[in-house]
Parts: C-alpha cells; sequence; structure tokens
C-alpha cells in the first residue's frame, strides 16, 4: 500500500440528472501544493486507465480529480453516445468548478490536463472561462482534424443527413484504436482487458459530434491564452504530430511549451514502455513544479525556443523569477 496518496471514488449528479462516476487522487502528507483536473479520451474512463498518472502527481504533491464523461466508464449514460460534446464540457466545467469552490482548496492554483479527444475538452473549458484556470497539459490532444485523416465534404453530408435518423448505429469504419495507439504490447493487452473502456465502432452522433468539436477547436487556436504544455510521439497515428505543433504555433499564450518524442506513439503515459513513461511524466510533473503557485514568490515566464538533449525534440520558454 503506498503511503504517499489516498484515493477515493463517488458519484456526482449533472444537470440532466445522471450519476457520473468521480474519482480523486490526494497527498496524505500535506495540502495538495495545486490542483489537477484529468479529462479522458475518447471511449476511456479514470480510474483504471489514468491511473498511473493519478498516483503519480498525487505523491508529487498535487491534487488529482476525475470524472467519467456520460456514458463513459462508470457513469450512466448509453456507452459512448455523445450527443452534444458541450454536455461533456459543460459538465467537467461544472464538476471541477464545484471542487474549487471547496474551502480547502480555495487559492490553489489549478490546471487541466487532457489526453487525446481530453486535450478538446480541457481547450473548450478554457475557451468557456479563459481566466479561470491556472495552466493546462495536452497530451497528443484532438485539437484538430489531420489533413491525412479529414473526410471528403460529400461523405460529411451524408452522414450528417443520417445522423437524427439513426443516431446511435455504430456504423462509422474505424481502425482498432488500441492497437495504433499503445506501443508496449503488455500494457496493450491490459488495455484491452479493462471493460470500461469502449472498443466498439463509433455511434454516428458520436463521430460527427468528435468532428465538429475537433473543428471547433482548430478554428479558435489563437484564443489559446494560458500557459500550457503539449506533448506529443512523433510516430502518434492516432492523433497527427501536426496537430500539437499546430496549437503551439497558433496559441496566443505567452508561456507554452511543446515536447516531441521521437518513435513513442499516442499512448504516451499509458502505452509506452517503463523508460519512456517514466520520462514523460518527469516533464509533465517538472513543469507542474514550475508553476505551481508559491506564496513567496510570482514567475513570469517569456517564451524564448532552445533544444535540449535527451532525444527529444523540444521548445521550452525563458523563465524570469521575481520574489515576493
Amino acid at each position: 500500500m503506498d503511503l504517499r496518496f489516498v484515493y477515493r471514488e463517488g458519484y456526482w449528479k449533472n444537470s440532466r440528472e445522471m450519476r457520473l462516476f468521480t474519482c480523486k487522487w490526494l497527498p496524505i502528507s500535506s495540502s495538495p501544493k495545486a490542483l489537477i483536473f484529468l479529462c479522458h479520451g475518447y471511449g476511456m474512463e479514470c480510474s483504471r486507465f489514468m491511473k498511473e498518472i493519478g498516483e503519480k502527481l498525487a505523491s508529487a504533491g498535487y491534487g488529482v480529480f476525475g470524472m467519467d464523461y456520460e456514458g463513459h466508464g462508470h457513469s450512466e449514460g448509453v456507452r459512448c453516445y455523445i450527443t452534444k460534446f458541450d454536455n461533456i464540457v459543460n459538465d467537467c466545467s461544472s464538476f471541477f468548478k464545484s471542487i474549487c469552490e471547496l474551502q480547502e482548496y480555495k487559492g490553489k492554483a489549478k490546471f487541466l490536463y487532457g489526453e487525446s479527444m481530453g486535450g478538446a475538452v480541457s481547450l473548450l473549458l478554457h475557451k468557456k472561462d479563459p481566466s479561470f484556470w491556472d495552466g493546462a497539459i495536452f497530451v497528443a490532444p484532438m485539437c484538430k482534424i489531420s489533413e491525412k485523416l479529414k473526410p471528403h465534404p460529400v461523405v460529411v453530408s451524408i452522414l450528417t443527413g443520417l445522423e437524427e435518423v439513426i443516431p446511435k448505429w455504430k456504423i462509422v469504419p474505424s481502425k482498432d484504436v488500441i492497437n495504433s495507439a499503445f506501443k508496449d504490447r503488455t500494457k496493450r493487452e491490459m488495455i484491452r482487458k479493462n471493460k470500461l473502456i469502449y472498443q466498439d465502432k463509433p455511434r454516428l452522433k458520436t463521430a460527427l459530434e468528435l468532428m465538429r468539436a475537433s473543428l471547433s477547436v482548430e478554428t479558435t487556436l489563437h484564443e489559446v491564452t494560458l500557459p500550457f504544455l503539449v506533448l506529443h510521439g512523433e510516430a502518434d497515428k492516432v492523433t497527427d504530430p501536426e496537430i500539437s505543433k499546430a496549437l503551439y504555433n497558433r496559441a496566443s499564450s505567452v508561456d507554452k511549451t511543446m515536447k516531441l518524442y521521437p518513435g513513442m506513439w499516442h499512448g504516451l503515459t499509458a502505452g509506452e514502455t517503463d523508460e519512456n513513461t517514466e520520462l514523460v511524466l518527469g516533464d509533465i510533473i517538472s513543469w507542474l513544479d514550475k508553476r505551481a503557485k508559491s506564496n513567496a514568490s510570482l514567475e513570469f515566464y517569456l517564451p524564448v525556443p532552445t533544444y535540449k538533449g535527451r532525444n527529444i525534440n523540444e521548445f521550452q520558454e525563458g523563465r524570469f523569477r521575481a520574489s515576493l
């Protein structure tokens, strides 16, 4: 039993009277130095799939909170049926803010953490309330449709015409995402055995909502202003690394960092070798540690691109520190 953190589960009721599963990892020895809110990917869940990131961050002193979206994981709803992407964003916003408003967490820095589709959720949360969040971490985010994967307008038109007739039908062709996303064979099979993860074809309405969310995010990347770290495997076949480059280049954020990992796949925190996973998690914690609010100092960041070794293409901002 790890005595550095405690893990708890619960349920939260949304505005549509649906019970959504929630979980949290909290450090035992001290009050959290900042709060991290997890936004999982399409078909995924928090309690098992995001267990390692939750435990690592809590062990590093952070309070970590997650929620399974409607129709995902332990939560109520038709399995992986997204009627409106805004429902996911609004549910996350309401639940996350309810945590931030608790007396014991008032004044704590608040960071979003989004993987894949969760990257789009995080970006839309920032768009919904631009000044609320203190920063975000995007892991292989879904924030733009790759030109290689963009469907033909005729196909989109046909599917759109059918969405109100057969919205729940699982008719959208798709590759085996698990095979494409997770490099380590043992971890890949463990993920495949997780029955909380949706492994069927996407429903028609769901696929169209994912496309619309991606387009919405893509057209407003220039409106991103919060400090962020974006990480992407250069061998990712699920979300194109060019997507993260577009986010980095178009965002208006003063404090922004991009890390590209040669040879790594989509599942940076759950599907790589232990050595690679430790490297990625170490980079995430290092970035957070520099930005967790302190009563003793205030830090300002300016973008000064540099390259660092360790076989990673890293664009790292310069940092100026002002003691109070």
